[in-house]
């Protein structure tokens, strides 16, 4: 695997691992996070995209030269969280492309967050997470060394604030 600094001419590649990462969750009967059409097909979706890596760092994890996960760090969260009161990174836009799930895909590009967090002299790496579905994903980025910090809500969707020092 291959993690490597991206920019605006991987947005199509990123909005294609966020697709296929939206079939992987229906296929598991997850619609709540995500929702049950591909981001492609949602105007608001790709704009979000674009702006998010406008305002970051995107990185691309690749396979064999394929795209496999993408994410993207920002100085600061999305306008649903509210900053911390120090200096941070934050995870944005981080998914997995189906075909290569359990692959280590998300854990990699984690590992790679908290090297560039402490490369840019910050001691603190945050995120967020659908709080649904039981908790999985919470409980993933738990074992990667996120602690739970404040939840929060966007209409009837529930998210989950994490944070790991580094």
């Amino acid at each position: 695997m291959k993690i490597r600094k991206g920019g605006p001419e991987d947005i199509p590649a990123v909005l294609a691992v966020l697709d296929s990462a939206v079939t992987w969750l229906n296929d598991r009967n997850i619609t709540a996070q995500w929702g049950t059409e591909p981001f492609t097909a949602r105007p608001a979706a790709v704009r979000q995209v674009e702006e998010t890596v406008a305002e970051g760092d995107l990185w691309m994890a690749e396979i064999d030269g394929t795209p496999a996960g993408t994410m993207t760090l920002t100085p600061h969260p999305g306008k649903h969280v509210p900053p911390a009161p120090e200096p941070e990174v934050y995870v944005r836009l981080l998914a997995t492309d189906g075909n290569f799930h359990h692959h280590g895909v998300g854990a990699a590009l984690l590992r790679h967050a908290a090297e560039e967090t402490r490369r840019r002299n910050v001691s603190l790496l945050r995120v967020d997470c659908f709080a649904g579905s039981e908790g999985r994903l919470i409980a993933y980025y738990e074992k990667q060394g996120f602690t739970r910090t404040d939840t929060f809500a966007v209409g009837d969707w529930r998210g989950q604030i994490l944070e790991r020092r580094v």
